[in-house]
């Protein structure tokens, strides 16, 4: 499987197996899908999701299934997106300032 944010996209029939999805078209499906949510939340409530992801993604490698890791990235994925709309961040403009502008060896 080729998916990106699989779980999201069953729900919306956007993607197909083997489609790609950028940073950015990534980071507007989850503010369309979750934006009400997360804002009803608030910024630490959904820092402290994505933390907890990062916690079952750390099991999920401890445990070796790539199944497990395959979905808790996603998830990751997914609550850090939340974050940054959150804190009004794209992610893709952050990434390439970060790491295309000036790349450190």
């Amino acid at each position: 499987m080729n998916y990106i944010l699989s779980p999201l996209y069953s729900l919306l029939g956007v993607l197909k197996e083997g489609c790609v999805l950028d940073l950015r078209e990534a980071q507007n499906l989850v503010a369309k899908l979750y934006m009400d949510r997360d804002r009803g939340r608030g910024i630490f409530a959904t820092f402290t999701w994505l933390v907890e992801e990062v916690g079952e993604l750390a099991e999920a490698i401890l445990g070796g299934d790539k199944k497990s890791i395959e979905e808790e990235i996603a998830d990751v994925f997914a609550w850090l997106l939340s974050v940054a709309n959150l804190v009004g961040i794209d992610v893709a403009e952050a990434f390439r300032k970060k790491y295309l502008e000036n790349p450190k060896p």
